[in-house]
């Protein structure tokens, strides 16, 4: 049992690893059996999770070339009134 037993900075790294797919399959077993009774890594876990999906698959839309072109012109602009 006591093989079984880690310490949260142990448990955020077997995390860690585990969102590169790093971690062994006794590290996950581990880590499972620490999330069961520790609130704050079972947080940190989720919070990781959100992250790494984030990461994968940004929703994120830019601006072309004359968007930003025109909207620096007018920051410029506005820029250069109030001073």
């Amino acid at each position: 049992m006591n093989k079984l037993k880690l310490e949260c900075h142990e448990a955020n790294h077997i995390c860690d690893k585990n969102q590169y797919k790093e971690a062994t399959l006794r590290e996950k077993i581990i880590l499972t059996f620490h999330l069961l009774y520790c609130r704050a890594c079972r947080k940190y876990t989720s919070r990781n999770t959100k992250l790494t999906k984030l990461v994968k698959n940004p929703k994120v839309e830019t601006l072309d070339t004359s968007a930003k072109d025109k909207l620096q012109q007018a920051l410029e602009a506005e820029l250069s009134k109030q001073q």
